[in-house]
């Protein structure tokens, strides 16, 4: 399989109008585009509407990347529940924290059995499962299906059950700290944050800021931010996952100018959840000073 590559929009999220134009080409050229990997990068989402659409219009399956989106809802619905497959993620800096771990959805039977069989439900271990696919479905996979032994332990599920039952007021103590914060910094002409689309419930655990400056100017600021304590992400950094440039088993083969010109000022700041509302104050303080050691030298 060959990536082709979708640009996105100031607010972090896949734009539609690219995807559009993306799969036309593709079928032009005789070879159409048979999956579409869908990513909520930290919360960010896109118009779900369109894109699905898009999709189902052209028959290509969607792959939902939830890891950034558990509890997050587009129109009263959680994220993936449109798409073939959804993957969500309970890593150390997830809502739901395991330490590592995730989980695998989907509405397929055979793709979930699949999965199972990837995860060690040999030798019909999987009539273990509370939910499953019925046995006729792993009858027809599992012998084609390699074992990976990727189950989650017994103590990672244990971490994660508790905190499914109080997931929505950690998800409501979040957005509370994030308004907080954002109030705090609003009125600086040099930090853009991108608005969430009206249809989103999000969960605002991280805060992105396209930095208004200079790339000299926003070298300064992220060395300011990190003598003053807030280790803040620049995406375009040459170490940052969510650099396209450092991906090189699937380097692009078009250019991506929008979003290259982002990544260059796109700042990212994590919110942790064990901060008190007083922390998140001296958070703000420090972006601003950090913006006036930049912008007053």
């Amino acid at each position: 399989a060959e990536p082709v590559y979708v640009e996105s929009t100031n607010g972090y999220t896949m734009c539609a109008e690219d995807l559009r134009a993306k799969l036309d080409a593709a079928q032009a050229e005789g070879s159409p585009i048979k999956f579409l990997m869908l990513t909520h990068m930290r919360g960010k989402v896109a118009d779900m509407d369109t894109i699905h659409d898009l999709a189902e219009e052209r028959g290509v399956t969607v792959v939902e990347d939830c890891a950034h989106a558990l509890g997050i809802q587009w129109e009263g619905v959680q994220l993936g529940r449109r798409a073939s497959v959804a993957c969500y993620s309970t890593q150390s800096a997830k809502v739901i924290n395991s330490g590592e771990g995730g989980f695998f959805c989907t509405d397929d039977e055979e793709m979930a059995a699949r999965a199972y069989c990837y995860a060690g439900c040999y030798e019909q271990l999987y009539n273990q499962h509370v939910v499953s696919p019925p046995a006729a479905v792993f009858d027809r996979v599992k012998r084609q299906t390699p074992n990976y032994s990727l189950r989650m332990s017994d103590l990672a599920a244990t971490c994660v059950r508790p905190q499914i039952t109080n997931i929505e007021q950690r998800i409501a103590r979040y957005n509370e700290m994030y308004e907080r914060i954002t109030s705090q910094i609003a009125d600086v002409a040099e930090f853009d944050i991108p608005p969430y689309d009206e249809r989103v419930r999000p969960v605002k655990d991280s805060l992105q800021i396209n930095l208004q400056m200079s790339d000299e100017q926003v070298g300064a600021f992220l060395a300011a931010t990190k003598r003053r304590g807030i280790p803040a992400g620049l995406f375009g950094s040459p170490d940052n996952a969510r650099n396209f440039r450092c991906w090189e088993y699937a380097l692009p083969k078009t250019d991506l100018p929008r979003t290259e010109r982002l990544i260059k000022i796109a700042i990212d700041i994590r919110l942790p959840a064990t901060f008190e509302p007083e922390d998140f104050d001296q958070m703000a303080a420090v972006l601003r000073a950090a913006r006036d050691d930049v912008m007053l030298a």
